[in-house]
């Protein structure tokens, strides 16, 4: 990465002007590219493009935003008592401030991810207490009062969410911090599972469906699932598109799909882990079968296969943590009786070497599976195979 001090003698060699030297910087600036390190074979590790700490420096400022802001909060409460509104908005314009310094000049990845939630968490006190003065809304609601907001509910979640989504919007156009996409799908996220919530609300009252009973209420929960899981595959396309933009991860859209991966993980495992296994979502147990088991394994190959197609490790890291730990723990459950190793053990080591494997040769392991499977057509559009 060629720095401002370069670029400077640059200009005085008369190998480029002063025009050109603002434009390298504020491309730099805006697309706020770092190189990654090597891999194992010397080449560039893509998914490694993506780095949450800066440094050391980073790691120390951040300790230091730690301590200002929580300062900051203690002491505005004792000015401003009972006034979230008020503190609110001045921490908001104080994580706004610091950002011009921390991410605007440095480009400093860990603390301008704190600063963007900092901010993000203000907005949403500050649209939270707006809401309730707005409608009137009692300080302690319970399900009843709730019956009685319906016709304040898309409004309010409307506020909410997009009040939210403008603001991250408009913090990202000044200082491109990647994860206000995952800010910006989980108010998305939630405004749908509002609307979801309202539709079955509007049918009971109509009496186009009957109210469940205790039997029912278990397959209406597991009809619900599909909100995450289509808000889940939604989110987890739009970071696919914004990858297949960018192969090489050398720009911010490619850190907002990592971020946007990490939100649709979650969102996706767990509907197709209940599908897969049977698993009942009042109680949460599992019946172990012949079925559940391989619907499971082939599951959590398919979770595999797309991350290794599509380069990420944030999409995998779920996927072994959900499907291994609760998934294993029920299909092992038995073998660990009769060895009489605990099923835990089992988990552990499973999982551990899993992680081991992928984490130590993830782009050799990319080449040996994704390269054979694929065409070239679809290969050239996917992130590179560094192996």
């Amino acid at each position: 990465m060629i720095d401002k001090a370069t670029l400077d003698r640059a200009v005085s060699a008369g190998i480029l002007d002063a025009a050109q030297r603002e434009a390298l910087i504020a491309f730099a600036s805006a697309n706020s590219s770092i190189p990654s390190p090597k891999t194992e074979n010397g080449s560039l590790s893509v998914d490694d493009q993506m780095r949450l700490v800066g440094g050391g420096n980073d790691i120390f400022v951040t300790v230091g935003i730690v301590l200002l802001f929580s300062g900051a909060l203690f002491a505005l409460r004792a000015v401003f008592p009972g006034d979230s509104m008020v503190l609110a908005a001045l921490l908001a314009a104080a994580s706004w401030a610091v950002a011009e310094i921390v991410t605007r000049q440095k480009r400093m990845r860990l603390s301008s991810t704190l600063l963007a939630l900092v901010f993000s968490a203000s907005v949403f006190t500050i649209l939270s207490d707006f809401i309730r003065a707005s409608f009137g809304l009692p300080d302690g609601i319970n399900f009843l009062s709730l019956l009685a907001l319906r016709d304040d509910a898309i409004p309010m979640g409307l506020i909410m969410s997009g009040g939210l989504i403008a603001a991250a919007a408009l913090y990202f156009v000044r200082f491109k911090v990647p994860v206000l996409a995952a800010v910006v799908a989980i108010a998305a996220t939630g405004l749908a599972f509002l609307a979801a919530v309202l539709v079955y609300y509007d049918q009971l009252t109509s009496g186009a469906i009957a109210a469940p009973g205790t039997r029912q209420l278990a397959e209406v929960l597991g009809n619900a699932l599909v909100v995450p899981l289509v808000c889940g595959l939604i989110i987890f396309a739009a970071a696919v598109l914004l990858d297949l933009r960018d192969r090489e991860r050398q720009t911010v859209w490619s850190d907002c799909a990592f971020w946007l991966h990490v939100v649709s993980a979650p969102l996706l495992v767990h509907p197709l882990f209940i599908l897969a296994t049977g698993q009942q979502v009042l109680d949460g147990s599992i019946e172990p079968a012949t079925g559940a088991g391989i619907l499971l394994g082939l599951m959590m190959a398919l979770f595999v296969l797309v991350a290794l197609a599509i380069d990420r490790r944030s999409l995998l890291a779920p996927t072994l943590a959900y499907f291994g730990s609760i998934g294993i723990y029920y299909l092992i459950s038995g073998a660990a009786n009769t060895t009489g190793i605990p099923p835990f053990a089992l988990i552990l080591l499973s999982i551990g070497a899993l992680v081991i494997l992928f984490g130590a040769g993830w782009q050799r392991i990319r080449g040996l599976i994704i390269r054979p499977l694929l065409p070239t057509s679809l290969l050239d559009r996917l992130p590179p195979i560094k192996a």
